[in-house]
This record gives C-alpha cells, sequence and structure tokens, in this order.
C-alpha cells in the first residue's frame, strides 16, 4: 500500500500534466477495488452514492467521512472526498472537515457554495469566498500537501448564470483554491468559456454533462479533471431496477448479463 504522502504526489503530478484525467466515484470497498483494477489512476469519493448506499435522500458528516476512511483503505489510488459544504455554515466549523478528510486518508477534498438548505439556497458571495480561505487555511497546516477543490454550485440549483459561476470560481482562486469545479456545465463552450476565465485545474463533472463529449475533446477545451459524481452508482441502480422487474413480471433474462463471479473474485483478491 502507497503512504498517504504517495498518493498526495501522484494526485498533484496527474494535475499538472497535459491533457485531462478521469476520476471514477466508487461508493464502498468492492466498487473501489474494481475501478482500480480497470487502470484508473485516482477516484473521488461520492456523496450521493453513499446517500444511495443507505437509501437516504441525504448523509451525515459521519457518514461521508467513515465512507472516505473505507475507501482510502482499500487503495493504493490518490483519493478525493466530496465534503459537501462541509456540514456547517460558520466558515471555520466548516473548513474543520478538511482536517477530518485528511486524517481519513484523502489527499484532495472539495468545499462548496451550496448551503444544503432550500431556504437559504447558495451562500452569498462574501461567504462564499470566506469558507474557502477558511478551508485553504485548514489544507495548508496538514502534513501532506492536500489539493483544495472550491465548487460553485449555481448551475446545479437553478442558477444558470455564468458570469456569477466565474466571478465565484475567480475568487476562490484568489482565495488558495487548487482545484475549480462548476458542476452542472453541460456544452463544452461552457467548459471551454470557465477554464479559459481560471488559471487553476478545472473539474466538471459528466453526469450533467452533453453526454457525446469525450474526454480528449474535454481536455482540449481546458478541462483537467473529469468525474461523474453519482452517476455510476445511478447507473448500478438502474441495471438492478431492470433486473427486479423483470424478475417480479416472472423473467430472468438479465442473468446473461451479469458480470462473471471470477471477474468479480479477481478484482477482490487481498
Amino acid at each position: 500500500m502507497k503512504s498517504q504522502q504517495e498518493k498526495s504526489s501522484a494526485f498533484r503530478a496527474l494535475h499538472e500534466r497535459a491533457g485531462a484525467f478521469a476520476i471514477p466515484n466508487p461508493w464502498d470497498r468492492g466498487t473501489t477495488l474494481l475501478l482500480e483494477g480497470m487502470g484508473f489512476e485516482a477516484l473521488a469519493t461520492t456523496s450521493l452514492g453513499v446517500a444511495n448506499m443507505f437509501g437516504r435522500k441525504q448523509v451525515t458528516k459521519q457518514q461521508v467521512l467513515d465512507n472516505c476512511r473505507l475507501i482510502c483503505a482499500a487503495t493504493r489510488l490518490p483519493v478525493n472526498a466530496d465534503l459537501e459544504n462541509g456540514f456547517a455554515d460558520d466558515p471555520r466549523e466548516a473548513a474543520d472537515i478538511i482536517r477530518l478528510a485528511c486524517e481519513c486518508g484523502a489527499v484532495g477534498g472539495s468545499i462548496e457554495d451550496w448551503s444544503g438548505n432550500e431556504q437559504t439556497g447558495i451562500y452569498n458571495f462574501a461567504l462564499a469566498v470566506e469558507r474557502v480561505h477558511a478551508a485553504v487555511e485548514v489544507a495548508r497546516t496538514l502534513p501532506v500537501p492536500f489539493l483544495l477543490t472550491a465548487r460553485a454550485e449555481n448551475f446545479l440549483h437553478g442558477r444558470r448564470d455564468l458570469d456569477d459561476t466565474i466571478k465565484r470560481l475567480q475568487a476562490f482562486e484568489a482565495a488558495g483554491a487548487d482545484v475549480l469545479y462548476a458542476p452542472g456545465l453541460h456544452s463544452l463552450d461552457e467548459m471551454r468559456t470557465v477554464a479559459a476565465s481560471v488559471s487553476k485545474p478545472l473539474n466538471v463533472v459528466m453526469g450533467f454533462a452533453d453526454a457525446s463529449l469525450t474526454l480528449a475533446q474535454l481536455g482540449a477545451a481546458g478541462v483537467k479533471r473529469v468525474s461523474i459524481g453519482g452517476g455510476l452508482s445511478r447507473v448500478a441502480l438502474q441495471a438492478f431496477l431492470h433486473a427486479a422487474r423483470e424478475m417480479r413480471d416472472g423473467r430472468f433474462g438479465f442473468i446473461s448479463e451479469m458480470v462473471p463471479i471470477g471477474e468479480l473474485h479477481r478484482a477482490f483478491e487481498d
């Protein structure tokens, strides 16, 4: 198993080399091992995937951290943690989750400007920037280099304001964020515009983007990191529901699509 320092160095190198790289999102030990065995170079946790696993609409801070610890311990790959809004509005309180994620083994993590509350909505600009600044301060005190990702959530919550999104990302960059992320960007033109507006690496999530886009196209547009969020979890659950509906209706055609047990055992060997 690689040390956390080695994982951190590998993660930073991925962000510094030319082109884009894919960072899929497992949600348990099994999916982590499968993705590692396929040759991916880094992984990211997904709070939505964890919520799906528990059958909940939302997850708790402890569930997110426990899942992060489980995935980090299972893999030799660097792991970036989805930490939502830090599970707190106050900048200092929210920023402490960066320290906790590092203690779980993560070498990167994200903080977002969506409050998690429909009434509060997106944090106002000044508070959003203050929260990123606080998270950066914590990240810089950690025993291993930790890549802090700052997320502008406008597009996921009905505010398709590209100018405000760019303004926020630029302010997050000025506050010291290492990676910038605006989930919900759909078109290559939107991504190209955002990438050209900042100098730090840009993460996009394909769960809301034009599905015809390729990794090569995204890289050429200036995107550095490409994740899928809860997408793999949702695809897995779709397959589960399809098979269960067939079984409920007395048909079993889905068994021809089962992954071979041997393939799973090879990935799960200790």
